[in-house]
């Protein structure tokens, strides 16, 4: 089985900072400490809002960082010139909203698909790699397939969130038939959002799924342990699952 890459999201570590407007805890030094720890990747998302990651997190963490960065970002002109212009690897299209607390539900490509094609097309020929971010949802992946996005993200919240065993078993199985069908049309597969030490395992499990990018669980476990320590233990806990 294909091993799998952790993508570590550092955007909690800048909504500490901006709880008081300081100079710390700063996100990119977590990127590093997160990267020594072992991290494939690292995850900021500049909002529209600069909620917690601000501009100068995303071109330093860029500058600095020993592995590749994953630069969430709207669809949006201002967010498209920001990547065009600072050329992270990859940059993974999401939905947002100025009211909601956290990245609410997958990308409606199916209803944006002309702007989603651009989008893409845009950061492609800039030399970036594109991953669209969306619910287990075939009318979704058929557009995102439209779109020309090589990669896909999926939003997998409604399975962390779920309450019952039976509830998180549907959905586990709406990923895992989602993932089977996106890895057969050309599609890498990712997947994301939610996920903890405690949940992760079956997603880990998918074999076509081969990166995680997991944010606000982990950095809330590293209060507690630590972010090298947080970064191995979710590490050892995909590989337990992938058998690794």
């Amino acid at each position: 089985m294909i091993p799998i890459r952790l993508g570590v999201n550092v955007d909690h570590v800048a909504t500490l900072r901006q709880a008081r407007c300081t100079l710390y805890p700063d996100p990119v030094e977590a990127a590093l400490i997160a990267a020594s720890a072992g991290a494939d990747s690292i995850t900021v998302h500049l909002r529209e809002d600069r909620r917690h990651i601000q501009d100068h997190d995303v071109q330093r963490v860029i500058q600095r960082s020993p592995v590749p960065i994953n630069f969430e970002m709207g669809v949006t002109e201002e967010m498209l010139g920001i990547a065009c212009k600072l050329k992270p690897k990859y940059a993974c299209l999401v939905p947002e909203k100025r009211e909601e607390k956290t990245t609410e539900g997958g990308l409606n490509v199916a209803g944006n698909l002309a702007a989603v094609r651009d989008a893409c097309a845009r950061l492609m020929k800039a030399g970036i790699v594109p991953a669209l971010f969306i619910d287990p949802d075939p009318a979704q992946l058929a557009a995102t397939i439209q779109s020309g996005a090589p990669q896909v993200e999926i939003h997998t919240g409604r399975y962390c969130d779920a309450t019952t065993d039976a509830a998180r078993g549907e959905e586990l199985m709406l990923i895992m038939n989602f993932a089977r069908i996106a890895h057969e049309a050309g599609l890498e597969v990712h997947a994301g959002h939610g996920l903890s030490v405690d949940n992760v395992g079956p997603i880990a499990a998918i074999p076509e799924i081969v990166e995680l990018n997991i944010g606000h669980a982990l950095i809330a476990r590293s209060v507690f342990i630590g972010l090298p320590a947080a970064v191995a233990e979710l590490r050892r806990r995909m590989r337990e699952a992938r058998g690794q």
